[in-house]
């Protein structure tokens, strides 16, 4: 009888937990996560840049799995990382971008049967004029486990550009 009370509390203490992980938020993290490992391919702007080019990344998983850190490198520079994580029930992702700010960008719409994300614009830190170029947006679409596509909405003033990633998986996930 002294136990019933105990495992109440504890039911509805874990219950909330195992609800958490199958949020859209969650299952759309979990994915991500399957990304660790070294991947391959291009970069090409289009819209108010142009330019192409080969770029690399690394995804690896930190946080005791709360979160994700994708380094896409360029020439054997690291250029950009990007931290995608939980808040609650949604997926944030923390940019650290090649123009020097931090935008954060929020999960507006899941679609995992399609394995595509799409983040929106929440706001920048150490933006240095409203004008100042900045990632407002970005699609992320998985075709397969070795394939991705990212595709980051630039804006600068009143002109957007588009930075498209094309990724192949180049070497399998960390051991």
């Amino acid at each position: 009888m002294k136990w019933r009370p105990l495992l109440l509390a504890l039911a509805v203490s874990v219950l909330p937990l195992l609800q958490a992980q199958e949020t859209p938020a969650a299952l759309a993290l979990q994915k991500i996560r399957g990304l660790d490992g070294r991947w391959e391919g291009t970069f090409e702007w289009s819209g108010a840049r142009s330019a192409k080019g080969k770029m690399e990344a690394e995804y690896y998983v930190t946080g005791n799995g709360s979160a994700v850190v994708e380094n896409l490198v360029s020439d054997g520079k690291p250029m950009m990382t990007t931290v995608y994580h939980l808040d609650g029930p949604a997926l944030r992702a923390t940019h650290f971008c090649a123009a020097q700010n931090q935008p954060r960008l929020k999960a507006d719409r899941i679609d995992l049967a399609h394995n595509e994300i799409d983040f929106g614009f929440v706001d920048v830190t150490n933006l240095k004029t409203p004008d100042t170029g900045h990632v407002h947006g970005l699609e992320w679409r998985m075709k397969d486990a070795d394939h991705l596509t990212l595709t980051f909405v630039f804006r600068a003033g009143e002109k957007e550009s588009r930075e498209r990633i094309q990724l192949t998986r180049s070497t399998a996930k960390h051991a």
